[in-house]
């Protein structure tokens, strides 16, 4: 499988967004197990915002999206509960956000090779850690992170309780 990884585009905007309902569609009729809903997150919105701001990467194969994330440097209201084992601010750290693979790739190594290239990019690019979330009921996410040498930090309240969403996992590895 070749694999491209690399910034979306403003002409990605829609193709994101047909991936994100793709992504959605099959977790409501499967296990939906990081509990994403189609319309709420991730939406077109999602992609929008994070296009536009630098901080969408898209994965393709033969130019069909197949995996995207969103890289910044802003931790999730909540993060300042963990104790994160060093002092630091954001400007050395990286913040993954709405990992996702196509259900079709599911299984098929894509998500292990979208969290190598965000370390390598956190190397590249001086940072000293990757940090990020998961719903506590994510399981094959959480495998997927340990796997890949994350360490469990805590879990906390990030404040997505009215959507029925009140405890994430949080993770980091220290590059």
């Amino acid at each position: 499988m070749n694999i491209i990884i690399e910034k979306a585009q403003e002409s990605d905007i829609d193709a994101l967004s047909r991936f994100y309902d793709e992504v959605n569609d099959y977790l409501a009729s499967h296990i939906n197990y990081p509990e994403w809903k189609r319309g709420i997150y991730p939406a077109r919105d999602t992609a929008e915002n994070a296009v536009l701001e630098g901080t969408a990467y898209a994965a393709r194969e033969n130019g069909r999206i197949i995996g995207s994330f969103i890289l910044r440097q802003v931790p999730e209201n909540g993060y300042e509960k963990a104790d994160w084992h060093f002092p630091s601010d954001y400007d050395n750290i990286i913040v993954v956000y709405t990992l996702a693979v196509h259900p079709d790739y599911s299984g098929k190594g894509v998500g292990r090779q979208l969290v190598h290239f965000v370390v390598d990019y956190g190397r590249k690019n001086g940072m000293k850690a990757v940090r990020l979330d998961v719903y506590e009921k994510n399981e094959p996410a959480i495998r997927l992170y340990q796997k890949c040498g994350f360490q469990y930090i805590d879990t906390v309240d990030l404040g997505y309780g009215k959507y029925g969403l009140d405890r994430f996992a949080l993770f980091q590895k220290l590059l």
